[in-house]
């Protein structure tokens, strides 16, 4: 494996040394890198592991069958190499390194060598206008207000896209518009002589509108679900339990007769991205989102509902920043027969204030965060942000609650059919009568310009119902509640 890593250097170096022997060719690497330690206690509220996918059938391990190591040490590392050709034309190819030690790569004298591309894009002007093309794997992020972390649907990620962005009034209105394949499970060829709709794609446009004091970027997203992708194998979050399964299908799929009836289905989401900074150093921000799915399909295979948000700032001290937010979405209703009222996602990245409670925007990133998911759910909290009273120390301060909008009856039925299942997941879905509440502290020192030292810290209590999810696993999360301490170095260049 040792070969694979020199092999991959070596490409990148040969490229480089290619590219500067062109005249016309820059080369200009960027990179950063983080090692750090984490302690967590009772992941999931239990100590546990969440239930899991294990094929594509779907089959599944159950919860509470493996116990969490609280202690690890993480090291990533990326290189950002830019082939420019001149100020309209350049190449990415962004590599990584990512893994605990004493594992994988990070494993004293025998290594498993794996090296991740996470970038490989084209990217280029049209010749005689400001409109930019990008082709490749990128990064995608659906519009969302500043206040907030990513999109509950797709944010914080990378897709193999086609895009183009391109202002139609200077300093005003912009136009975004793409496709991407996310998932192609067979490939070239389908596993039999019967062809199979395997793929995943998506088409969205956004319109970015600025004005004096307001900004509002409406957007639309449609994707071509294919019945055979392969949803419950292909991991859509780093909370590691979760898929593309839970987050797109209804729980009425998994009932006789299982899955969809329809090839391919649709999905679609409108929504517009809101801020209100008029009023400045007061700031406000809102977000509302529609999504549906599979509508054509048998009446228990829908999924539709609501999502939206809002904050509030204020930008006039030197000393802090304090903000309010919120959040309200649709959750299932009693029956699983009908469909699912909860909004479909792809791939969520929300979280206000860097919250503990959800996978958002921790530094520190792996192993962060509870992982609960705010769809289906509502809640409130506060932050203190940017607070500094000694040169090159900043803290945040965010306390959040989240309670359940799913009626309990929907959750219960599905674990009573299936058990002990992935697709509702306790500490991760809320019925209305759970909460969760959870508090973070973060802070970070500047040694030099480029190199931070960082502490984030957590901490998370739940309530959850023993007649949904079963004494064995809500007795265990009333044992203790979950926390955590992840401290380290992060280095930019």
């Amino acid at each position: 494996m040792k070969r694979i890593w020199t092999i991959a250097l070596a490409a990148v170096f040969a490229l480089s040394a290619f590219a500067s022997a062109q005249a016309s060719t820059e080369v200009k690497m960027t990179g950063d890198a983080r090692i750090y330690g984490v302690f967590f206690a009772e992941h999931n509220y239990t100590g546990w592991n969440n239930a899991s996918w294990t094929s594509n059938t779907p089959t599944y391990s159950h919860a509470g069958t493996k116990t969490e190591d609280r202690f690890e040490i993480w090291e990533r590392f990326r290189l950002r190499s830019d082939f420019v050709a001149n100020e309209a034309v350049k190449f990415r190819l962004g590599i990584k390194v990512e893994d605990t030690w004493g594992h994988g790569t990070l494993t004293a004298a025998n290594p498993a060598v794996a090296i991740a591309v996470y970038q490989a894009y084209l990217q280029f002007k049209f010749p005689g206008c400001s409109a930019e093309i990008t082709a490749g794997l990128q990064d995608i992020d659906l519009p969302i207000s500043n206040m907030f972390y990513g999109s509950p649907v797709f944010g914080g990620d990378r897709i193999a896209a086609l895009t183009v962005k391109a202002p139609l009034i200077d300093n005003t209105l912009a136009v975004i518009a793409g496709f991407g394949r996310l998932i192609d499970t067979n490939r070239t060829y389908d596993t039999t002589t019967t062809q199979v709709a395997d793929e995943l794609d998506a088409y969205f446009l956004a319109l970015p509108i600025t004005l004096d004091g307001f900004k509002a970027t409406p957007w639309g997203v449609i994707t071509v679900a294919g019945k055979n992708a392969g949803y419950f194998t292909a991991g859509s979050s780093t909370f590691s339990s979760q898929s593309f399964a839970e987050n797109l299908v209804s729980a009425g799929t998994f009932m006789t007769p299982a899955l969809w009836k329809n090839d391919q289905n649709a999905y679609w989401w409108a929504g517009g991205a809101f801020e209100v900074t008029a009023l400045d150093p007061v700031k406000f921000y809102a977000d509302v989102i529609y999504g549906a799915g599979a509508q054509s399909d048998r009446k228990k295979s829908k999924r539709e509902g609501w999502f939206l948000d809002a904050g509030a700032e204020y930008t006039g001290w030197d000393i802090l920043t304090p903000k309010v937010f919120g959040w309200w979405s649709t959750g299932e209703d009693h029956s699983n027969s009908n469909g699912s009222e909860r909004m479909p996602q792809i791939r969520s990245n929300w979280g206000p204030g860097n919250s503990f409670l959800f996978d958002d925007s921790q530094v520190l990133a792996k192993n962060s965060n509870m992982g609960m998911n705010p769809v289906g759910a509502y809640g409130l909290g506060a932050s203190l942000d940017n607070i500094s009273f000694i040169e090159k120390l900043t803290h945040r301060l965010t306390y959040t609650y989240i309670h359940g909008n799913n009626n309990p009856a929907a959750i219960r039925a599905v674990n009573v059919a299936l058990g002990s299942n992935p697709y509702f997941e306790m500490g991760r879905d809320l019925t209305s009568n759970e909460f969760a509440m959870g508090v973070n502290f973060d802070s970070k020192y500047m040694i030099y310009e480029n190199l931070a030292a960082v502490l984030e810290t957590g901490w998370a209590h739940g309530q959850f119902q023993t007649s949904v999810w079963g004494h064995r696993l809500a007795a265990k999360s009333r044992e203790g509640d979950a926390w955590k301490v992840a401290c380290g170095l992060t280095y930019k260049f």
